[in-house]
């Protein structure tokens, strides 16, 4: 190592480095990123690969992405444009990002998520009403002779058959540029994992693979996707998943995360199969803070914000049971890391709202953490929950730090699971936390610690030892749903 040559060093804390090839193998690029704000920088790999050039300086709240595609650089931003907008130039580094040409406008109604391109077309993964798609663009008048001047309108999206879903573009290592063919992920909550390749000439669609679950019907589980009215007016969107039949007063699931901007997605998940089968309704909600909905629904679930993603849980839950979805006395929440924070702030505010909560590797000791910058992520993340340095950010995190925010409560069953070697979220964080809930609980209901004593942020390693943590998940639900029915 002694020998290797240093090409580039990033000294400050907040921000994390990645690397990559460009499509055209051409450039190395170099992202140097933290929450709100990054900076690309290349390398030619037909030149001087010592050589590093920046291509855009680093600006604060300005996040772009930068890749090289037949002989010009695409670039995704978020200048002025929340949702992001995609520009194109034939220059290798920029002062300014107005120097390149704008291709495609912002639309304050449709995320930009990524792009790629083959020969003939652009394609951009996307978010619009808070579903993904494919947008694909026809991009041969873009580009002529010189430098590419001209916007593209014309698209089409790929129709899907399920009201709510997940898809992805594959990369390009899965795509055949010159005929313009392309790979693409689909599944739903009812249907499970395909891939499927598509000639973008001919719209011709032909599935390739499929994931076989065996003794599993797709057309026995129905799909209901229901946006919701919280506290504050905003409309938050929830998918539904449930054995298909006409009592919906049943046991009901509700899943969260709402942080990062991460999506929250209605895809197939095998573990929810047994809880199906035995009458669960299972409820994906997209709280703020998730990026599901644009950007904007990650600003308003973040720093000061913070708070409207645990009101968006509680209220869409109690909006759903208004609405006839699931039984009142049988209703269970779960999340995991962030999202683990996540149940601990709903029960400090709502407590008697819930039979019970499964609570995976969760961030509960928001205070303490953040004021540590010797834990790993941390300064990484100050832009995300705050920096405790400063004073109304301190306060806030407050608010709802799960540890902090303990009192005298009828709290419900809590199943808490955690790892000695998480380096995410550290064991003594549930460690600590467990001990203070049963102390201030004033109901008789359990509160459970399983600490894995050999895994990290996800659990044990192995596809056995994962089944074994999910079904431990899904004993602690059911005992407490025939406890409920006995009473």
């Amino acid at each position: 190592q002694d020998k290797d040559t240093l090409v580039y060093e990033e000294v400050d804390p907040e921000f994390s480095i990645n690397i990559d090839k460009s499509t055209s193998k051409e450039f190395l690029i170099i992202n140097i990123e933290k929450t709100n704000s990054n900076e690309v920088k290349i390398i030619d790999l037909n030149s001087n690969i010592k050589k590093l050039n920046t291509y855009l300086p680093r600006k604060e709240n300005h996040l772009y992405r930068v890749d090289h595609i037949d002989g010009y650089f695409y670039i995704r931003s978020n200048s002025k444009s929340p949702n992001y907008k995609i520009l194109i130039t034939d220059s290798k580094s920029l002062t300014n990002i107005d120097e390149a040409n704008e291709i495609i406008p912002h639309n304050k109604d449709v995320y930009i998520q990524d792009f790629l391109a083959t020969k003939d077309f652009l394609l951009l993964q996307i978010r619009n009403n808070g579903l993904p798609n494919i947008r694909i663009y026809d991009k041969k008048p873009v580009v002529k002779n010189a430098a590419p001047i001209i916007k593209i309108f014309k698209y089409k999206d790929i129709n899907f058959k399920d009201e709510s879903y997940y898809t992805s573009m594959l990369s390009s290592r899965y795509t055949n540029y010159d005929e313009n063919i392309i790979h693409y992920y689909y599944s739903s909550l009812n249907t499970p994992p395909a891939i499927y390749s598509v000639n973008l000439l001919t719209d011709e669609s032909l599935k390739v693979w499929q994931k076989e679950i065996i003794n599993f019907n797709e057309n026995e589980y129905e799909i209901k996707r229901i946006f919701n009215e919280v506290r504050d007016g905003t409309m938050v969107p929830s998918t539904l998943v449930y054995k298909k039949g006409n009592d919906f007063k049943r046991p009901i699931l509700f899943y969260g995360y709402g942080s990062y901007g991460n999506n929250t997605e209605s895809s197939f998940r095998e573990s929810l199969i047994p809880l199906l089968n035995r009458g669960f309704i299972i409820a994906y909600l997209n709280i703020r803070g998730g990026g599901e909905m644009g950007k904007y629904w990650y600003e308003e679930g973040r720093m000061l914000k913070k708070m409207n993603t645990f009101f968006d849980f509680n209220d869409s839950v109690k909006a759903l049971l208004e609405k006839g979805y699931g039984d009142k006395n049988n209703v269970f929440a779960r999340g995991g890391s962030a999202g683990g924070l996540l149940m601990g702030a709903i029960i400090n505010l709502e407590p008697e709202l819930y039979s019970g909560v499964i609570s995976g590797v969760p961030f509960v000791d928001v205070l303490t953490t953040m004021s540590d910058p010797t834990i790993p992520l941390t300064t990484f993340e100050y832009d995300e929950w705050g920096n405790p340095d400063n004073y109304d950010e301190y306060f806030y995190m407050k608010k709802y730090s799960p540890y902090d925010n303990i009192k005298s409560l009828n709290y419900p069953a809590v199943f808490v699971t955690s790892s000695l070697f998480d380096s995410q979220v550290q064991y003594f964080e549930p460690a600590k936390y467990v001990p203070k809930l049963r102390e201030y609980s004033t109901s008789d209901n359990p509160i459970l610690l399983k600490m894995n004593l050999i895994g990290g942020h996800g659990g044990k390693s192995g596809r056995i030892n994962s089944f074994e943590e999910r079904s431990l998940e899904a004993s602690f639900l059911l005992n407490l749903v025939k406890k409920a029915d006995q009473s």
